[in-house]
């Protein structure tokens, strides 16, 4: 059985159920720190605002996010779910990572998501702050990769 890379299951409309399976997955992506792998997840023509960016295609997106691993280093996310309609999703999320000078941070945000027709994600609008933190108050603690199933969530870390 062949599968269309243009097509991006679970596809809308949503439920809770698929909605927390398009969350995992993204969150896994990201964890991944694969611009590539990370990238086919929206469409040719997605549009991003992240912070002060604006993305307006899927090579910007790739481009973005070569630059952001480069710079984030040791990148570990959590997202949960906020909200879901038809064809959205609400999520917000917490990362830790650290610069090349050693100095950590966690990264708090809110995305919004709208996706077509084939689950490619068209719209995602991020606002992000940034906290420095000592590494001694990091919370996620995963090898690089995947966070495992068993790792607490956002709530579950009071955050």
């Amino acid at each position: 059985m062949s599968v269309n890379p243009n097509v991006r299951p679970p596809l809308p409309p949503f439920t809770r159920e698929t909605a927390l399976q398009k969350i995992r997955g993204a969150e896994d992506g990201w964890n991944s720190r694969d611009p590539e792998r990370v990238s086919l997840v929206y469409s040719l023509d997605t549009k991003w605002r992240n912070r002060a960016e604006f993305v307006t295609n899927r090579a910007e997106a790739r481009a973005f996010l070569e630059r952001k691993w480069a710079k984030e280093l040791d990148y570990r996310l959590i997202k949960e779910l906020w909200a879901f309609t038809d064809n959205r999703i609400a999520v917000r999320y917490a990362y830790e990572w650290h610069d090349d000078s050693g100095n950590w941070f966690r990264s708090y945000g809110n995305e919004n998501w709208e996706f077509n027709a084939d689950g490619l994600m068209t719209n995602r609008y991020a606002c992000i702050n940034d906290m420095p933190i000592k590494e001694s108050d990091r919370k996620f603690h995963w090898p690089l990769g995947r966070r495992p199933d068993d790792h607490p969530g956002l709530s579950d870390l009071g955050l």
